[in-house]
């Protein structure tokens, strides 16, 4: 068979990765932000671990989302790790409500880099964007994690299938 460049090779259509990511489930954050350029935040399931040392992870950003130029000025940010408790929460930063109700609608704490912290979430990852590589229509942003609040006492949250779905704490073995 004659080597084809990728180019050629590449044919899955738009719908039918949406279609098969649906199935890849993960779990559900809201990203924060705050300083000269303001406050902001978005829902996203694109997020995951790079590497421990440095503590790195990286988030996935649509660059023509609204809130898109306050990250890429502000080159801070906080992964909150959402509790099962946090699906209305999720709903609203992942549409079209102003800032300001976003984040009239829990309370937050602002970490080492002035990024908010959901309280409540299980885990808050405070971050500074040290590198971003564009790919697509999305920019991955690789954040170097400054600081860590962590909270035991809930379950998590996930999606998949195009739905939420609580992800239930087991007890640890005595």
């Amino acid at each position: 068979m004659k080597d084809l460049p990728l180019a050629e090779l590449a044919s899955v259509e738009k719908q039918a990765f949406r279609d098969a990511m649906a199935h890849l489930g993960s779990a559900v954050n809201i990203i924060t932000t705050d300083g000269a350029a303001g406050r902001a935040g978005f829902t996203a399931s694109a997020v995951c671990s790079v590497t421990d040392s440095p503590p790195t992870l990286l988030v996935c950003l649509n660059r023509s989302a609204s809130v898109y130029p306050v990250f890429q000025q502000n080159q801070v940010l906080c992964v909150n790790t959402l509790s099962d408790r946090h699906e209305s929460l999720s709903n609203l930063f992942g549409g079209k409500t102003p800032m300001e109700t976003r984040f009239a609608a829990a309370e937050w704490v602002a970490m080492a880099t002035g990024s908010p912290a959901l309280q409540g979430a299980l885990t808050s990852f405070d971050c500074r964007v040290s590198q971003v590589t564009s790919i697509g229509t999305h920019d991955v942003l690789f954040c170097e994690v400054i600081d860590i609040l962590r909270s035991d006492d809930s379950h998590g949250l996930v999606y998949f299938d195009r739905r939420y779905h609580p992800l239930i704490r087991q007890q640890a073995p005595v």
